[in-house]
């Protein structure tokens, strides 16, 4: 028999909030957490805006600040959703460690562009460029372990060392299916047998100069910039391309009877996970939404449910032209005659896109509303569009009951992934 897990914590560090809590308030009364970037100087981009998290301190988690800026921003995020998950979680205790693992979908470090600039002052300071003089301004300016935390790894390793989990540790990084995926990943190993306990989820943030500039290159951002907190506009017509943004999101999943014996509140089972790749373009989803179709049919064939069990679906819902109509396109062939009558609402209306921590983000927001029976709203949508049909929650939250709520995550490269988590 497959052994069934089950989520007992929760942690968020984003741009609507700093717990779960506040991202859930926020949510619900439609709140924008975008606004004019200032992580870095916007000013010459196309994109000026963007969904940061402001008035943050790892301090308010107990850690001492001084220490995690020495590493990337994104896993300070990470390591602040854990121990906010964890202790929401009462897993470690009567825990064997080496029955803890750790499964993250985290990005890159952030570079340290100021510094690098200084090293290319050093290495054309006769005129010309020097790789020699180069070099000895980094050997000179370089702490000897900052090239470790530009390693996608970094976050699961500290996460590793702060609870002593000793179990399978690793970090998928698949661009904005990242952390759907490593939980589906870390679900697996607990029915596998080979772990009791998983801390899963992700961190991003590629608020800096090559981020922005690569995205919009590929032409992918909202440059609605006089308007920074109606930009992003999921299935509106008129979207004309996401938010980016960053944060961190991870969960406690545990073993169900482990759980169940020792008291623990079940946020809820998650009980489907699908993944597929377009095998298709880099950067464009399948025109037909093969791979996202057959992500979602898997996911709920994995949870062994009918689609019709489906009470709410927090979509990928980038507010990108091509995104929005596949993806509408894929829950119709997924659910038929049923899609109209299931409530789709993008919440990266409202967080931006926060990358490879977006699903995890997601997850979170799916088992709130299983809790609390409320659907968040897409904000922002105001004028139909014809390829984007279903019923999108617009502008205001709505009481519904939700007992089975699905997760879509598709990521550039062609990578989907599914989740699908059940009240217990």
């Amino acid at each position: 028999m497959r052994r069934r897990v089950v989520v007992t914590g929760i942690g968020c560090v984003t741009p609507l909030g700093h717990s779960p809590e506040e991202l859930w308030k926020n949510l619900v009364a439609g709140k924008s957490g975008v606004g004019y970037t200032t992580l870095m100087d916007a000013s010459s981009y196309p994109t000026k805006i963007s969904a940061e998290v402001k008035n943050w301190s790892i301090a308010a988690e107990g850690e001492d600040p001084e220490v995690w800026a020495k590493r990337s921003r994104h896993t300070g995020f990470a390591a602040a959703a854990a121990k906010q998950a964890v202790t929401a979680s009462g897993v470690l205790d009567g825990l064997d460690p080496t029955r803890l693992g750790v499964y993250t979908g985290a990005g890159e470090g952030q570079q340290d562009f100021q510094r690098f600039g200084r090293m290319m002052v050093a290495a054309t300071a006769d005129g010309e460029f020097s790789l020699k003089k180069f070099i000895e301004a980094g050997l000179d300016l370089l702490e000897p372990l900052e090239e470790l935390e530009q390693e996608p790894n970094m976050p699961s390793s500290y996460l590793a060392g702060m609870f002593n989990a000793q179990g399978p540790n690793a970090n998928c990084l698949t661009a904005c299916a990242a952390s759907s995926q490593a939980i589906g990943e870390a679900a697996e190993i607990i029915r596998r047998g080979e772990a009791d306990a998983m801390l899963s989820g992700g961190a991003h943030s590629m608020i800096h100069p090559f981020g922005l500039t690569g995205f919009n290159l590929l032409t992918a951002l909202s440059e609605r910039n006089d308007e920074p907190e109606r930009a992003s506009r999921p299935f509106d017509l008129n979207r004309d391309g996401f938010i980016l943004g960053e944060g961190g999101s991870m969960v406690v999943l545990e073993e169900y009877e482990r759980a169940k014996a020792r008291g623990a509140h079940i946020y809820g089972e998650l009980a489907g996970y699908g993944t597929t790749a377009d095998a298709f373009r880099i950067t464009d989803t399948h025109p037909e939404g093969r791979g996202a179709t057959s992500c979602i049919q898997m996911a709920l064939a994995d949870a062994g449910l009918a689609p019709e069990a489906v009470d709410y679906i927090n979509a990928h819902g980038t507010s990108t032209t091509v995104n929005d109509k596949v993806e509408t396109l894929a829950i119709r062939k997924s659910f038929g005659e049923y899609a109209d009558k299931i409530p789709v609402s993008s919440t990266k209306s409202m967080t931006g896109h926060l990358i490879a921590a977006a699903g995890a983000t997601e997850l979170i927001i799916c088992l709130l509303a299983m809790r609390d029976g409320i659907v968040p709203p897409t904000i922002n949508y105001e004028t139909p569009d014809p390829n984007c049909d279903l019923d999108y929650v617009p502008n205001e939250a709505r009481q519904h009951k939700v007992t089975t709520a699905m997760s879509n995550s598709f990521g550039f490269g062609g990578q989907n992934i599914t989740l699908v988590a059940t009240a217990v």
